[in-house]
């Protein structure tokens, strides 16, 4: 089965590419489940539950997050009627929402997607190591196809993240800088492992953000509000073949998409 990981979703030029360009990728890849970290998807900053609702139905099966994910107030409420929609499963357990959901896939295969926050250089949260070993021991055995967004800071963090996971889990893939990164390989248990997929959004750009904001902002240190940028729009995504009998990954590749 191949699963389809979009990388952080920013702003409006990235709802944009993704709602032209989504059901031809699942057409064309045959792509049995397709998931997106959206935490940037609401003008660079957060999420709303009327985005969520937008991406949904365009045809993304499970939303993944990070830090900005509480940014907007509106979601609070959301997150506890929305499973679909995930938040880091080691923020404070009174927190609204979850960081793992179990869905069935087109193919009848049932996934389990999980969502961990780094520690590093990002706001405190519980370990995302221990975290993910409880998550891990909840699911049921015959849920083989398990597939975790780690959104972190760290290359290091990253990888020790996807060697702490080899053979649990059928891919870890790494968000939240918003560069792509060229490691993605299969590890020696069977685990699919990339340390960025990158953004999905405007690259004309610093991250996502207008170019000369944010350059005013490294030159001055003041603290210039960050407005999102429009042009240079690209797609970057992960697609990543499981075989389902097993849970392990027998192949992982970049996607690529320039608007």
């Amino acid at each position: 089965m191949n699963l389809l990981f979009i990388g952080d979703i920013f702003a409006s030029p990235g709802r944009n590419i993704v709602a032209h360009h989504l059901q031809e990728i699942i057409s064309e890849e045959k792509i049995d489940l397709a998931i997106a970290n959206a935490e940037n998807s609401a003008g660079g900053f957060g999420i709303t539950p009327l985005i969520a609702q937008e991406l949904f139905s365009i045809g993304l099966d499970v939303l993944t997050t990070g830090n900005h994910v509480f940014d907007k107030k509106e979601i609070y409420d959301y997150l506890p009627r929305e499973p679909r929609l995930l938040r880091p499963a080691n923020y404070a357990d009174e927190l609204p929402g979850a960081g793992c959901i179990v869905v069935k896939a087109r193919n009848g295969v049932q996934v389990a997607v999980m969502n961990i926050q780094g520690r590093v250089y990002m706001p405190g949260t519980d370990c995302p190591f221990r975290k993910i070993d409880l998550l891990l021991k909840g699911l049921s055995p015959e849920v083989k196809v398990r597939f975790v967004d780690f959104h972190a800071e760290l290359t290091s963090e990253k990888m020790a993240m996807g060697w702490h996971l080899n053979g649990r889990v059928s891919a870890m893939v790494g968000t939240h800088t918003h560069i792509p990164t060229a490691d993605e390989r299969i590890l020696s248990e069977g685990t699919a492992y990339q340390t960025d997929v990158g953004m999905t959004g405007p690259y004309d750009s610093v991250i996502g953000s207008e170019k000369g904001l944010a350059l005013r902002r490294f030159l001055t240190a003041l603290p210039v509000r960050l407005d999102s940028a429009k042009h240079g729009v690209e797609l970057h995504a992960t697609i990543i073949e499981v075989d389902s009998a097993n849970g392990r990954a027998t192949g992982i590749r970049r996607y690529a998409l320039h608007g």
